[in-house]
């Protein structure tokens, strides 16, 4: 049976995510951390980790970025976008509420509602969402801003339920294996790296410049130090497009050029399906053109 681990305890979105990726008939796996949920792939203890990328009202998630960077390579085959709408679960009665225990980042999504209806309260940081609940069942915290799901695995009462300071705000989440052939692509992929630069001037706008001339899209793009020198970073890039494809493929070799390093994370189906738009002068047909041109012209035919 294959066994996806995911960042726990249940009662998370990502268990959701997980869920929502998982084929018929695979064991979902919770873990305490994101960094735990990867190495059980890299050890080959789980065939697949789900985890956070990035949510649209807090940006990428530190920890999933520094996992993905350091270790052996794990590759993306697959993505899930949640809307985020909390659910707070409480074991007392409103006026008695003086902590709210949260993941930060749900925290953050939720301070307007929180100042609203539990100013008397004080906002705590957990691990996660769930591990709030676990702490209000344990008498550690009063109340805790918590995934829908939640209250399937944790018997308190519910406060309130759909839950945001922003209505339209959703996560990002991965699947990520040991590597393996990518993904056939679908016309509408994203190709996730890691780029490490070299400690010289205008080294990022080398980077941007190689996407830029093959007409590529980023999507994202995040900077998280090297967590060596001072000043040191590397950046994380999200594209439009599959490394099947020659322009992405040609702008990853020339990245793989310029930089110090580069860490292929997976080219993978786009949950928005939005198609990627290729420039006039971009698509497969050209390179090919243009690479016989060439070719012909190293053979003494320039006709």
């Amino acid at each position: 049976m294959p066994r996806i681990a995911y960042f726990g305890p249940q009662g998370t979105f990502t268990e959701q995510a997980a869920g929502s990726l998982a084929g018929q008939g695979d064991e979902l796996v919770p873990v305490d951390t994101i960094a735990s949920a990867l190495a059980s792939v890299r050890a080959g203890e789980t065939d697949a980790a789900c985890v956070p990328v990035e949510n649209s009202v807090e940006g990428a998630v530190p920890a999933t970025m520094d996992a993905l960077a350091d270790g052996e390579p794990v590759t993306a085959v697959a993505e899930a976008v949640l809307p985020v709408r909390f659910t707070v679960l409480t074991g007392q009665d409103t006026e008695q509420i003086r902590t709210v225990a949260s993941h930060p980042h749900a925290l953050a999504q939720v301070r307007g509602w929180l100042a609203e209806h539990l100013p008397q309260a004080q906002l705590v940081a957990s691990t996660s969402t769930a591990a709030a609940a676990v702490g209000v069942q344990r008498g550690e915290f009063d109340a805790a801003v918590t995934a829908p799901v939640a209250v399937t695995h944790y018997p308190l009462r519910v406060l309130a339920t759909d839950v945001a300071d922003v209505p339209d705000a959703v996560t990002r989440f991965l699947l990520l294996r040991r590597p393996a052939t990518p993904p056939p692509p679908t016309g509408a992929d994203r190709t996730s790296i890691i780029a490490f630069m070299p400690d010289r001037t205008a080294a990022l706008a080398e980077v941007l410049n190689e996407l830029a001339v093959r007409g590529i899209s980023l999507t994202r793009l995040d900077a998280r130090p090297t967590k060596g020198r001072l000043g040191e970073y590397r950046f994380h890039l999200d594209m439009a497009g599959h490394i099947a494809e020659q322009r992405i493929g040609d702008a990853l070799a020339a990245l793989h050029r310029r930089c110090t390093n580069v860490r292929f994370l997976g080219s993978f189906p786009r949950a928005d399906g939005v198609p990627s738009t290729v420039s006039a002068t971009a698509g497969d047909t050209d390179f090919v053109t243009a690479a016989d041109w060439v070719a012909a012209i190293r053979n003494g035919d320039q006709a």
